[in-house]
């Protein structure tokens, strides 16, 4: 992700405007850009705005990391994303060497089992849906998708001749593959038909271009304009980019999935709690319960670790719905 960890931010700005030029600079995702921006800006208000970071250290770093756990009681994740944003200011804004020795009190890690969906549930919640809502939940569920890497998948992620999804700039700014799911090929077929009409109105009124990430837009030149770079599930109107300032059609919002999901949620009267990554965690679970390999299955999910693949043979062994009770088997068995 990073080009030059020695790029030098323009002295004459104001510190956070500096810690969003650095950012941008090294192509961090705008949500990324705002959470760390976030961060940097409670852990200054932390000690009153007083006091500039370069008059604070390693100590003081600490001891704000431990209110987070200790007081604010944040989860293991949310303290790393905390500790991750502060020392992006330290290393790459400020150009301070703070060490790799910062030891605040942990949050404590909880461990818990994913929320996982049998096939009948699965099948139930997308009968429940429709429209473009459906094709993003099958996408979810029959490739494994995050929200985010489906609401932003473009045209060129689908690769309908090899039946692959392609999947850019995913967590970590990592790039993989997995199969498209033949059961919405049709319907794939019928959205960038849509896409393309969309596309094309926007040429004739002056604009059609779409957001690149900027390394990956200067590789590749007017490809903004393609059809290929535009969003698969586009914004019905065309909006500012916050941060060209140009006038684009952005991708439709996560927050229309996440709605649609709840009503469907609602509407098959289940009562756990069912969410759009739910459809992720599924996808996994049946992968392993259908007898794919675990390392197939690690791959596929892009996770790093197969310990974190593993959590899913947790999840199977949880399913007893089949054992039986001692009290029944005696109530069969009398003698």
């Amino acid at each position: 992700m990073e080009k030059d960890p020695k790029f030098t931010p323009d002295p004459t700005l104001k510190l956070m405007d500096q810690v969003r030029q650095v950012l941008r600079y090294h192509h961090y995702a705008i949500n990324t850009e705002r959470t760390y921006c976030q961060w940097i800006l409670r852990f200054i208000h932390f000690y009153g705005a007083l006091r500039h970071p370069r008059e604070m250290g390693p100590g003081e770093i600490e001891t704000y990391l431990s209110h987070l756990a200790s007081e604010q009681h944040v989860s293991a994740s949310t303290q790393r994303q905390a500790l991750n944003a502060i020392v992006f200011l330290y290393k790459h804004v400020l150009d301070i060497d703070i060490g790799e020795n910062i030891t605040p009190v942990r949050a404590k890690r909880r461990p818990r089992l994913p929320v996982v969906m049998s096939a009948d549930e699965t099948r139930a919640l997308l009968d429940g849906m429709q429209g473009q809502h459906l094709l993003m939940a099958e996408l979810l569920y029959g490739a494994g998708l995050r929200l985010t890497e489906c609401v932003r998948m473009w045209v060129n992620s689908i690769d309908i001749s090899r039946g692959l999804v392609y999947v850019r700039f995913g967590k970590g700014g990592k790039d993989r593959s997995v199969p498209l799911p033949l059961t919405v090929v049709n319907k794939i077929e019928a959205r960038m038909k849509k896409v393309r009409s969309f596309h094309e109105s926007d040429i004739r009124d002056g604009f059609g271009e779409a957001w690149l990430p900027e390394g990956f837009s200067k590789k590749i030149g007017s490809a903004a304009r393609d059809l290929g770079s535009q969003y698969l599930f586009p914004a019905k109107k065309r909006s500012v980019d916050p941060r060209s300032g140009k006038t684009m059609r952005h991708h439709v919002l996560a927050s229309g999935l996440q709605k649609a999901v709840r009503t469907a949620v609602r509407r098959a009267g289940f009562t756990k709690r069912v969410t759009c990554h739910t459809f992720r965690h599924s996808y996994a679970t049946h992968l392993l319960g259908n007898g794919v390999n675990i390392r197939v299955v690690q791959e596929l999910m892009e996770h790093a670790d197969v310990k974190t693949t593993e959590i899913y043979t947790h999840v199977m062994k949880q399913d007893i719905g089949a054992v039986a009770s001692p009290l029944d088997i005696l109530h069969h068995h009398p003698g």
